[in-house]
């Protein structure tokens, strides 16, 4: 496969897609069919606090911040019934990929998605107005259904967010994949070693992982500034971990 065949793409089904039952419809649209993109990792996700944060860190300190990580870990949608919290995670693989989904999953604003591209995914998403504790609105939320990268380089960052490389299969990774030579564990939102007690750990030696992830991780255990910080490595470990 050359370069071009490799690209890929973070694809996620949102809550209010779930809700409405509109998962076979989506799926439908994003079809090789329809694409021309093969599918290379699916899994469903209860997403939990970290794994949202990293994933709209470029957000943290916007008006609608909080409403949005509320949003993407179902709380807004299931606020009485944490069972039904959950996205469903694609990736997507083909040459331009990522050009190729953002158009059929269409404008990120469902009004200018009905507006400019009628049928396309989005359009059959909603505004909804954002609150403050008087009562006044300070800002909207767009219930659009999915989630596509915006970039290549967005992608990259995305897929290996959500996805381990065991999640895809060998032939189809895009990104380079090592093996772990050390332990690596949480412990009170710190990176620590494996004889520390109350320790998580998440990597063993021997672990596939992105090359990447594991060039921060020894920046991190030297005390030393990584590329990634230590959230956006752990959180894909820690995906549907009580």
């Amino acid at each position: 496969m050359d370069e071009k065949e490799r690209e890929q793409t973070l694809v996620l089904i949102k809550p209010d897609a779930l809700k409405n039952s509109l998962t076979g419809y989506v799926l439908s649209q994003l079809s090789e069919v329809h694409t021309g993109l093969r599918l290379a990792g699916a899994k469903i996700v209860n997403v939990s606090h970290m794994l949202a944060m990293e994933h709209y860190a470029e957000h943290k300190g916007k008006v609608f911040f909080s409403s949005l990580i509320d949003f993407i870990t179902g709380v807004l949608h299931y606020p009485d019934q944490p069972w039904k919290r959950r996205v469903v995670a694609f990736v997507y693989q083909g040459e331009g990929a990522v050009k190729k989904m953002r158009e059929v999953v269409g404008p990120t604003n469902p009004h200018v998605a009905r507006e400019t591209k009628p049928g396309c995914i989005r359009s059959m998403g909603t505004l909804v107005p954002i609150k403050d504790s008087g009562g006044n609105v300070i800002g909207e939320r767009m219930d659009n259904l999915i989630h596509a990268s915006a970039t290549i380089e967005e992608a990259e960052r995305e897929v290996k967010l959500w996805f381990r490389p065991n999640d895809i299969p060998p032939l189809m990774r895009a990104y380079p994949v090592a093996a772990s030579d050390d332990f690596f564990c949480l412990k009170e939102d710190r990176l620590c070693t494996a004889d520390e007690h109350g320790g998580f750990c998440f990597i063993a030696p021997g672990a596939n992982v992105w090359r990447s992830d594991l060039d921060s991780l020894r920046l991190l255990k030297k005390g030393v500034p990584a590329p990634c910080s230590l959230e956006s490595v752990v959180a894909k470990y820690l995906i549907n971990e009580k």
